[in-house]
């Protein structure tokens, strides 16, 4: 199972110093890799009473496709994840350039997760429908690994047409690996038939291992190999007692999980140097080889 990181994106601050020596010392410590939330916009509180979101305008956030650039040249082993993008509210096209781009600086350390999101007012800032999203999203991974592996794409489809395009340059990865989020039973599904692997969020509980099993099926259903689909588990520090971390770091890999993503938001950390101080902690605590 590989350890990686959520990067601290509401609490890391806008000092690339110190993101470029936070994602360093993820590295050097052993962590395998590094995931980024995303949202493009926020919404103005004062406008939206009873809002309900997790998010809102004063939430930072980096863009990841420029923050990945950046991090690509500052490390050399990291694996560079979105946790995730929200495919629908982006131009398809677009976002097939910007990946590629990133996966190319790289050296192919580019995962690509992606979902359909929650925020209706993010998606209308966009100029994007957001009650479509999710019949987009199917559409717009077919597209986008056309694009990845393919010099020349002509594509008509219900949402996109590419008249004999193609981006240059194409990615190391032909294609980037394609990792869907979402808990509901569209999203699991969808992942079944496309992704090559998956982002849950919850603690990894009976409910969750029940649909760790039943995905498992619909993967097998579609003509698929389970034993080649990723699952991306998440322990979020802040919401499980510190004597139970290990037990959920375990239960990760009773499940099967490829990967595990750990995240310390949430915990009241301060600064980036809290965060370091954090990051070196959880790395003894997981027992990791600094590389």
């Amino acid at each position: 199972m590989r350890i990686g990181l959520v990067f601290p994106q509401i609490e890391i601050g806008t000092d690339p110093i110190a993101i470029r020596e936070y994602a360093q010392a993820a590295e050097e410590l052993g962590y395998t890799h590094l995931l980024t939330y995303e949202h493009v916009v926020g919404v103005d509180l004062a406008r939206y009473p009873g809002w309900r979101g997790p998010y809102h305008a004063g939430h930072q956030f980096h863009e990841p496709f420029v923050l990945f650039g950046y991090l690509a040249a500052v490390t050399t082993r990291l694996e560079l994840v979105t946790g995730v993008i929200i495919l629908p509210q982006r131009q398809t096209v677009l976002v097939a350039k910007q990946a590629a781009e990133v996966d190319v600086l790289s050296g192919g350390r580019l995962r690509l997760g992606v979902g359909v999101g929650w925020n209706e007012a993010e998606y209308v800032a966009l100029g994007m429908d957001f009650h479509t999203r999710g019949r987009r999203e199917e559409e717009q991974i077919e597209v986008l690994r056309l694009l990845w592996t393919q010099p020349i794409v002509t594509y008509e489809g219900r949402w996109h047409r590419l008249p004999a395009v193609g981006i240059n340059p194409l990615p190391v990865q032909r294609p980037i690996p394609i990792w869907l989020g979402g808990m509901s039973e569209a999203a699991r599904r969808r992942a079944a038939r496309l992704a090559d692997g998956w982002m849950p969020q919850w603690r990894p509980n009976a409910e969750l291992r029940e649909m760790v099993e039943r995905l498992r099926e619909w993967i097998a259903a579609a003509g698929r190999d389970p034993a080649r689909f990723g699952i991306e588990g998440r322990l979020t520090l802040a919401q499980v007692p510190r004597q139970e971390w290990a037990k959920d770091v375990e239960a990760w890999r009773e499940l099967g999980a490829t990967h595990l993503c750990v995240n310390m938001m949430g915990m009241g950390l301060r600064s980036p140097d809290e965060h370091l101080r954090m990051l070196r902690e959880i790395a003894e605590f997981l027992g990791l080889r600094a590389g």
